[in-house]
């Protein structure tokens, strides 16, 4: 039996900063596309909101606490934000992400993967 990868913060955060970045680049491709692409527009702001609440905060040291935070953005009635097409399509997308996220965080997989497509 092997053992568990250790939690490793600083790989943690450098795939924040680089999904923040990709979801950065992502709104932008999309509003060049223009109507067509507006459910990319909302999906790729959905996830800078996720990266962001998260690049810079303290609790990516502990995962129980990291896991914990992502647990109490779930609880949330509503996700502030402007410039988005659709509000209702945002905030289940910020849902599916904070899902994806914890689902990483309980199994610490996937946060080696840090190339711009995933």
């Amino acid at each position: 039996m092997t053992a568990a990868k250790a939690w490793n913060a600083a790989q943690v955060r450098t795939w924040l900063e680089r999904r923040l970045e990709a979801s950065r680049l992502d709104q932008a491709a999309a509003d060049k596309r223009g109507y067509s692409a507006q459910d990319d527009y909302d999906r790729a702001a959905a996830e800078e909101w996720v990266c962001r609440s998260f690049v810079k905060a303290d609790c990516t040291s502990d995962p129980v606490a990291f896991a914990g935070r992502v647990k109490a953005l779930l609880d949330q009635d509503d996700y502030r934000i402007t410039g988005i097409y659709d509000d209702r399509r945002f905030e289940r997308e910020v849902r599916t992400y904070l899902r994806k996220l914890a689902k990483m965080i309980k199994t610490n997989d996937g946060f080696e993967k840090t190339s711009r497509f995933q």
